[in-house]
């Protein structure tokens, strides 16, 4: 018989509490364990051990560098259980001087570029140490400054947090995400943090303005310029979070235009592959040639050679618009506080919070030292004791079965001291050292009246803060490198803009292929065409403008004109710029000034005048203009100039013919419109009759009657008997020009 399984003891969990409280105990562990940084030294927990590893292993600024891989080896194998991959790209990270303001790493090798930062090479090739700037997190902790907590094993003893002089987290800034929550803090420069920290220990009711007046936004590594606004700045200083606008600094030389500096984190590569990519697709023509100059001595130099005559300012602002030489960068002041919770921080809070982290420092490391002074001392009065009874002394220590225990009872002493005398050498019993030791005793009880009075009094303490946050600063401040100058944001150009203007003609073919042919002077009908296809309808206007094709379901799409391949070609399907519905085709093309009209009808013999810009859409799915109902067919649309005395001629397939005047039709930017010439409702339905074409005369002028091959020029004083009222039948063509294919205007 099978034993029952026994469960007493077990615990009993339900699968939701248990993964409740799975994801909450790894999104802490995320958050305050990976991803946000500490406020106290503005790192996260990966950086902090690289950091404590390398001091470790004595790679400090003035020694030799060792390779990565030992450094990363032991982060990962004392402090940090991750992977080593993760691990030396944080390393690398704190080593590049276009990443981080202030690098804390020197690295020796490859160690990426601003165009791939994560083009470094592997950690077996390069070689690192500290730099000079690491002593500002590093030189006070061995002196009792912070709290020390077991490596993941238990076997070795990390600091919690370093010991920083200097607030960390704003002059190098950081990025992280954790779950539900991110941290973005941009780097500062360290005179304008260290000037801002001085003002507010002077003046601690100082507000976010006054601390603006020191700090005065962001300083990237890349310089470059912050075009925000000083309100648009002081709202994300005053709330921690925002955005702000960063752009390129750019300058002429002769006639070309020469970026030197990028925004932070922007590839010139990038940049350059973006503009490229801008004059294939012909949006860029007032750009003549493009190239990268950049080398060790210039990291940044891009060559934009303008075409004679641009704007250049008006040029500069589309490819700041379009490219990444202008950027958003996001601003979350998210960090976690002395209190060991994230939090979003204001410039004011955060440093003030900062200011309490290192006056909890500078006070530890005092009493630290307060107590190194006290111990010291007291050796000293139990030598100075020995000194002036050195021969009871040496008695004692030569006769005595126990001397420790002798010498405590002769002299006082306290077991410390004693053994502080037993381990005296010999040569250190001259004359001479009670003289020394009456010195040193003189020297720190001098210091420790000093530590104690800087202890006791808050106003001794702030001006010994700030004395070390300025020689800090002079130490390993510099200069400014992103210019704040407020600037409006990149404007792009309309892309008729961009586009040379140029007389051409946009040709259409029957099954829907669309070309440009330069110039107004070509016949679109002697063209090449694909084998079952030919000439549809034509349109001349200019490359700049936009071309409107309308389909067999009364839809209008728009594009422009440049787009289009050349006639020398036999064009491209529109189905690969448009969306149309299925089985529409396209049946004509509206081409010229976005001010101009057309006559659009269908074959029922309905239409009306529409203005171009009535119709200009960028939906792939075009816009709703004709309505066609039952079999009609929509008409090659015809152009018309709106002057007085225009006519409008429409035909039959029966040879009908019929002028009226142009101001009969309404104008209308979509619809079914009104009747143009009676088309008897019965006889169009059995497909006996209907409306073949129709075309905008205009006054005195001549109207051609194409029939297959043969053709008829009307004139004026032909087209008396034709001309009527409309809506009416029209009257009868000669009848050998009954079998209409197409009206046109005689030119």
């Amino acid at each position: 018989m099978q034993n029952e399984l026994n469960l007493e003891g077990i615990e009993k969990l339900s699968l939701r509490d248990y993964t409740e409280k799975a994801y909450l105990d790894y999104s802490m562990y995320v958050i305050l364990d990976r991803a946000l940084p500490n406020i106290g030294d503005g790192l996260k927990p990966v950086q902090r051990r690289i950091i404590y590893a390398m001091s470790e292993l004595s790679l400090g600024a003035n020694a030799k560098p060792k390779k990565s891989a030992r450094t990363v080896g032991d982060v990962i194998g004392k402090f940090h259980p991750h992977g080593d991959s993760a691990c030396y790209e944080a390393m690398v990270l704190m080593a590049q001087d276009f990443s981080y303001r202030y690098p804390v790493i020197d690295g020796q090798g490859n160690w990426g570029s601003p165009d791939d930062p994560k083009s470094f090479a592997a950690m077996r090739y390069t070689e690192a140490k500290l730099r000079p700037y690491a002593a500002s997190l590093l030189s006070e902790l061995g002196l009792g400054t912070v709290d020390w907590q077991p490596n993941f094993d238990g076997t070795l003893k990390e600091p919690v947090v370093l010991p920083a002089r200097l607030p960390n987290l704003l002059l190098n800034g950081t990025q992280g995400i954790a779950v539900g929550m991110s941290t973005d803090v941009p780097p500062h420069n360290l005179r304008e943090v260290a000037a801002a920290l001085i003002h507010l220990l002077d003046k601690p009711k100082a507000t976010v303005a006054d601390l603006l007046k020191h700090i005065s936004g962001p300083d990237f590594p890349t310089g470059g310029e912050l075009i925000s606004t000083a309100s648009e700045i002081q709202a994300v200083y005053e709330t921690g979070n925002g955005t702000l606008r960063a752009r390129a600094t750019w300058l002429k030389e002769g006639d070309d235009i020469v970026i030197t500096e990028l925004p932070f984190q922007t590839s010139g590569a990038k940049v350059i592959e973006q503009i490229a990519s801008q004059m294939r697709a012909k949006k860029l023509p007032m750009v003549e040639h493009l190239r990268d100059e950049s080398d060790h001595e210039a990291p940044v130099r891009l060559v934009i050679t303008p075409k004679r005559r641009t704007d250049v300012d008006t040029l500069m602002s589309h490819l700041f618009a379009t490219t990444g030489l202008e950027r958003t960068l996001r601003v979350n002041l998210n960090v976690i506080g002395l209190k060991g919770t994230p939090h979003v921080f204001d410039l004011r809070s955060l440093l003030k919070e900062w200011l309490a982290f290192r006056k909890a420092t500078v006070v530890r490391r005092l009493e630290h030292r307060l107590a190194k002074v006290d111990e010291r001392l007291h050796i000293l009065e139990g030598l100075l004791a020995a000194y002036l009874n050195i021969d009871e002394v040496i008695r004692i220590i030569r006769e005595a079965d126990d001397p420790k225990a002798d010498l405590i009872a002769a002299f006082r002493l306290s077991e410390r001291q004693a053994e502080a005398i037993l381990n005296l050498r010999l040569r250190n019993l001259a004359k001479l050292e009670e003289i020394k030791i009456r010195g040193e005793q003189d020297e720190l009880a001098t210091e420790k009246a000093d530590i104690e009075k800087l202890l006791g009094s808050d106003a001794r303490l702030k001006t010994l803060m700030k004395k070390e946050i300025s020689a800090d600063a002079e130490e390993y401040g510099d200069d400014r490198r992103t210019r704040i100058i407020e600037r409006e944001p990149g404007r792009a150009l309309d892309e008729t803009a961009l586009v040379a203007s140029e007389p051409v003609t946009v040709v259409l073919s029957q099954r829907g292929w669309a070309r440009t042919a330069k110039g107004h002077e070509i016949d679109p009908r002697a063209l090449n065409y694909k084998s079952g296809d030919d000439y549809l309808s034509s349109a001349r206007g200019k490359s700049n403008q936009t071309a409107l094709f309308v389909d067999s379901t009364g839809r209008v799409y728009s594009l422009i004109a440049h787009v289009l391949p050349s006639a020398r070609g036999q064009g491209e399907p529109l189905s690969g710029h448009f969306n149309p519905p299925d089985g529409a085709t396209f049946r004509g093309v509206m081409f010229g000034d976005p001010k101009d009209r057309w006559v659009v009808a269908t074959s029922a013999g309905y239409g009306f005048v529409v203005q171009a810009e009535a119709l200009a859409s960028r939906a792939k799915a075009g816009k709703a203009m004709l309505t066609v109902r039952g079999d009609a067919q929509v008409l090659v649309p015809s152009p018309t100039q709106w002057l007085e005395g225009e006519l409008v001629a429409a035909v039959s397939n029966i040879g009908r013919l019929l002028l009226f005047d142009l101001d009969d039709l309404p104008e209308l930017a979509r619809g079914k419109g009104n009747k143009l010439m009676d088309i008897p409702k019965r006889k169009f339905e059995s497909g006996e009759e209907w409306m073949v074409a129709m075309v905008a005369i205009p006054a005195d002028g001549s109207l051609v009657v194409h029939c297959g091959d043969r053709h008829m020029t009307l004139k004026p004083a032909d087209l008396e008997r034709y001309i009527g009222t409309r809506g009416n039948r029209g009257q009868m063509l000669s009848r050998n020009y009954r079998k209409v294919d197409r009206l046109s205007v005689a030119e």
